[in-house]
């Protein structure tokens, strides 16, 4: 897991909510070799690493939001998204942005509910 490059938590447990800050396809502060697919499956590696380090998994996941430095990049970013979720697919929101730190083509953030539902 990498850790945070400012001032913020990269994930924050309130009740029984865990929140995650945007996550970069990043390993160790570097960008993963490839474009939005590879940075997209990277992101929600690190998604999923931040919740099983405080007991939950994707599944517990009920909102993401995606922001994407080109929006055509939509498209492909659904792939690796459907490998990571599967049938347990959370609400989403997909944002065109002007640019994402280290230069990265895409960004994720995540809630996930521990209680019941």
């Amino acid at each position: 897991m990498t850790s945070p490059r400012g001032p913020y938590s990269p994930v924050v447990v309130a009740g029984d909510w865990l929140v995650t800050a945007g996550q970069l396809g990043q390993v160790d502060g570097v960008l993963v070799e490839g474009g939005v697919v590879e940075q997209t499956r990277q992101a929600l590696a690190n998604v999923r690493a931040l919740l099983e380090s405080e007991g939950a998994s994707m599944a517990d996941v009920v909102k993401t939001t995606v922001f994407l430095v080109d929006i055509d990049d939509w498209g492909p970013m659904n792939e690796p998204y459907l490998e990571a979720f599967g049938d347990t697919r959370p609400a989403r929101t997909a944002v065109a942005v002007a640019a994402l730190p280290l230069g990265g083509r895409v960004e994720v953030e995540a809630w996930a509910f521990r209680g019941e539902r």
